[in-house]
């Protein structure tokens, strides 16, 4: 059997997740709605989203539950196919519009920030692959090798890094409320009274 993304994964307490019993691949797989993870907020520091909001019904509602999931300090990783690339379009061939992934719905890497946007998401990288001719194999090496050195735009798919944006620390500025016009002399929030013309003032305050 092949192996999983958890399998390669260096950390620690890797869970996979499976839509159904049927596609668990162990024991141990979270089996439930992608919209719906019984995990708590933050409690996940790296979370992978592989090819799947190209199939979902409700796409947004995973990236929100993916984004919620996902620590401060965390990571949110996304592979998506790249409707630019190759593969991308050959999509405009009837055959390939009836069956999968094609008849997905691929969206770019420019879209998809837009979407982490409103999850208060931000991308830190994207990285292409899967270059080849049209007609031709999708592992051709020199040029899947000068495609990623350039990171072009027209891989057949692509990998997005984002990060939770971080949120800039608010200082409060106190003002001391006005008791007094300005021509008059203050001190501290007391002001003194002083004897103006043709008035009788029979004590003064100093605080």
């Amino acid at each position: 059997m092949a192996p999983s993304l958890s399998d390669m994964c260096p950390i620690r307490h890797a869970i996979d997740w499976s839509p159904t019993r049927e596609l668990a691949t162990s024991p141990s797989t979270l089996v439930c709605r992608p919209d719906q993870l019984p995990l708590a907020d933050e409690s996940v520091q790296l979370v992978v989203v592989h090819h799947l909001l190209e199939v979902v019904p409700e796409p947004h509602h995973v990236l929100q539950e993916a984004a919620r999931v996902t620590a401060d300090s965390g990571c949110l990783v996304i592979f998506g196919w790249g409707p630019m690339g190759v593969t991308g379009l050959s999509r405009a061939l009837p055959r390939r519009r009836r069956c999968m992934p094609w008849s997905g719905h691929w969206r770019t890497p420019a879209r998809l920030r837009d979407w982490l946007a409103f999850v208060d998401f931000e991308i830190e990288r994207v990285d292409y692959c899967g270059f080849h001719w049209p007609g031709g194999v999708p592992r051709n090496a020199w040029l899947e090798a000068l495609g990623r050195r350039h990171n072009l735009p027209l891989g057949d798919t692509f990998m997005i890094r984002a990060r939770r944006r971080s949120q800039p620390v608010q200082t409060q500025t106190h003002r001391l409320p006005l008791t007094a016009p300005l021509s008059s002399p203050t001190l501290g929030h007391a002001t003194r009274l002083t004897r103006q013309p043709d008035t009788k003032v029979e004590s003064e305050r100093v605080a």
